[in-house]
């Protein structure tokens, strides 16, 4: 799946679709090479490469069966070239070390994103929980 996004408002979209097919690359892809990005667990990477190492490590943990359910989105432009994305969603399917359901919780991606030569792609990106 492609990961050129010609338009900020592509990113939730295609954010949700990348998650939903466990896709650590296409995920990481959305972000700049250098970006940073703090996960819903706490991790934190800076730069593709450690993006997509924390991003399969908890695909093979907590987010294994994780689905998104999208909910509300709000941009927020700052110039032609640069946009702050506010993403909610629905996040059900987390399992625990015992692989138990742990029910669902609200998290929110926060995104700075600017426009790109090859499109849209996010520099930094705060994945947090929030009330659901």
């Amino acid at each position: 799946m492609t990961t050129v996004l010609e338009t900020p408002e592509e990113f939730a979209r295609r954010f949700g679709q990348l998650w939903g097919a466990r896709d650590a690359d296409g995920l990481a892809a959305l972000m700049a090479e250098d970006a940073s990005f703090l996960s819903l667990t706490g991790g934190f990477a800076d730069g593709r490469k450690a993006i997509i190492a924390l991003l399969k490590g908890e695909m093979s943990g907590v987010f294994s069966k994780s689905r998104l359910v999208t909910g509300k989105s709000r941009q927020r432009p700052i110039s032609a070239e640069t946009s702050i994305l506010y993403q909610r969603f629905v996040l059900s399917g987390l399992i625990d070390a015992e692989g138990s359901d742990m029910g669902r919780v609200g998290a929110m991606v926060i995104a700075v994103l600017t426009r790109r030569s090859d499109g849209w792609q996010a520099e930094s990106l705060q994945f947090s929980a929030v009330e659901a």
